[in-house]
């Protein structure tokens, strides 16, 4: 059934985008930048109460519904599981964000590009060139193929509904407080450890598919030795595994909130350009296909071995050899 919800989100997602008003997510950010307001003290133990506050009574609600509608009807829960895992996903977005990039990019427009990348990525891009600028716009890609696409699927999968709400709460409130800046390096530990881990297992599945869809050895030789010295434990193996089998160099010292920071390289080969960022969408399109196919045969395996059994009962058990008889 998680995996039938799997598959029914997926296509929500492609067939419907993002909701352009509303959005849950967007609710969310709103009254938390509010609890902050309030709660914000330069404490490790504040950060820990904003996030309990702010994720898990809705993550709560969330498994209450999910367990409500399952005692009515079992579709009503799955449907329910896989709106909300609609919700938590952004394939689509993933590609329609990137895309501006590169079509400024060809066209040689490089404000349009600056403004562009600087929509999808936190790093100060007013200065940056052409090759810079697709270098941040291909890594937000490859990164976000993770956060935004298989680890949101991993825990909806694994948890329903309430998996799905507990990682994209947690990961919005990693991309708006995990930053080690003055007012966030004691208030956003928590969201950011906590981000950690719940990428960890997801992360590395994507660096595998990653690899294993492209230049396999290239893409696990960088994941192994390049991504393990990046600042962040889960998106430095799955950029440096896209950027391996991707044949592109990515990484390096990037200005961030007025600062440069120091960053590893990444991946080998050619400088970033357009086409890049474009072949970085097409392996995390490649990525959620394979995903498909393997969802696909879990189902069809599943549904003959439901069928053999169901035959085998009907049968009334095993014939006896031709010429016995009954004692």
């Amino acid at each position: 059934m998680l995996l039938v919800i799997a598959t029914a989100a997926v296509f929500l997602d492609l067939l419907l985008g993002e909701p352009r008003r509303g959005h849950p997510l967007v609710l969310f950010g709103n009254w938390v930048q509010r609890v902050e307001a309030r709660l914000h003290r330069d404490r490790r133990s504040a950060g820990v109460l904003v996030w309990c506050v702010s994720v898990l009574p809705l993550t709560c609600v969330a498994a209450v519904l999910q367990w409500g509608l399952w005692c009515v009807s079992p579709r009503a829960a799955a449907g329910f599981a896989a709106i909300t895992l609609y919700l938590a996903l952004g394939l689509r977005s993933l590609g329609e964000h990137p895309q501006a990039v590169i079509d400024a990019l060809r066209a040689t427009d490089l404000p349009a590009a600056r403004a562009a990348v600087g929509r999808i990525v936190s790093r100060d891009t007013a200065a940056r060139d052409a090759t810079q600028v697709a270098a941040a716009a291909t890594e937000s890609v490859l990164e976000n193929g993770s956060d935004a696409v298989f680890a949101a699927l991993f825990w909806g999968v694994a948890l329903g509904a309430p998996g799905a709400v507990l990682y994209r709460l947690s990961n919005t409130l990693d991309a708006m407080w995990g930053y080690r800046t003055p007012r966030y390096v004691n208030f956003g530990w928590a969201s950011a450890r906590i981000d950690d881990a719940l990428n960890w297992l997801p992360a590395r599945l994507t660096a595998a598919t990653y690899a294993v869809l492209g230049r396999t050895r290239a893409g696990m030789r960088c994941a192994w030795r390049q991504g393990r010295g990046w600042k962040s434990p889960n998106a430095g193996p799955v950029m440096a595994a896209g950027a391996g089998v991707l044949h592109v160099q990515l990484g390096g010292p990037a200005p961030y909130h007025g600062h440069w920071q120091g960053r590893p390289a990444l991946g080998e080969g050619a400088a970033a350009s357009a086409n890049s960022v474009q072949r970085a969408l097409r392996l995390v399109r490649a990525g959620h296909r394979a995903g498909d196919v393997m969802i696909g045969m879990r189902m069809v395996w599943r549904l003959t071995s439901m069928h053999q059994l169901t035959v085998h009962d009907g049968a009334g058990g095993v014939a006896p050899a031709p010429g016995a008889r009954d004692p």
